[in-house]
């Protein structure tokens, strides 16, 4: 998603917004075994090192970035945020693990996609983008 977003805005000289959401319900799980301060400076780390990944690809393509790692249900926090920057369009991944049985979307995209009041792109995981 992110290289889509990034590849969107170069094409259309546009800038990118990037956030990193981490649930609420998120928070307790990774608390369960392990202290609050280990456990907060992993989410930090990793946060940081996503918005690192898409600020690196944005500085590639010679896109403008702005970057922020926020906290809360991940679908209202994107749609809130899109709203509030304002966005022309809100780009995702397509979903997380998907296992048989599963739908192709998460949750957290499927609410996004109902809600959103601006276009959406929905980007599958590279490994599953196929060659033309």
């Amino acid at each position: 998603a992110a290289r889509a977003a990034v590849e969107l805005a170069a094409q259309t000289s546009a800038r990118v917004r990037a956030i990193h959401v981490l649930a609420d319900g998120q928070i307790s799980r990774a608390l369960h075994g392990s202290s609050a301060s280990a456990t907060e400076e992993r989410r930090a780390r990793q946060a940081a090192a996503v918005l690192h990944f898409v600020a690196d690809l944005a500085m590639r393509a010679g896109v403008e970035l702005e970057t922020t790692s926020l906290t809360g249900e991940p679908a209202k926090v994107i749609l809130d945020e899109a709203v509030r920057w304002p966005a022309d369009v809100v780009v995702l991944g397509r979903a997380g693990d998907r296992h048989v049985g599963q739908p192709y979307i998460g949750s957290d995209v499927r609410h996004v996609l109902e809600f959103a009041t601006l276009p959406v792109l929905v980007v599958p995981a590279m490994e599953a983008v196929r060659p033309r």
